[in-house]
């Protein structure tokens, strides 16, 4: 089990970033969250297994169609046990 904190900078508020997150997580059974930053930038926590996880960052860095990434950090942090991937507000 991995767990990271991802940090999505660009234009990634407003154009459906969190809803596309979440459809990508429940694709590759990652647990954790996604929420918009007060910075404007996006914070997705989640874990899994390291193949799921990866496939899962990949997708995050390129985002839907309508956002602009332009940068995204990723911190290991340790496992919290999530039992589900939620939007959080």
């Amino acid at each position: 089990m991995r767990a990271v904190k991802v940090r999505v900078e660009g234009i990634v508020q407003g154009v459906g970033f969190r809803y596309y997150t979440y459809r990508i997580a429940k694709r590759y059974g990652v647990k954790g969250y996604v929420r918009n930053m007060p910075d404007g930038s996006v914070q997705v926590v989640a874990e899994g297994e390291e193949e799921r996880l990866e496939g899962f960052l990949q997708d995050v860095a390129r985002g839907p169609s309508s956002a602009v990434v332009t940068n995204v950090s990723v911190e290991e942090i340790n496992p919290k046990g999530f039992s589900s991937f939620e939007i959080e507000y």
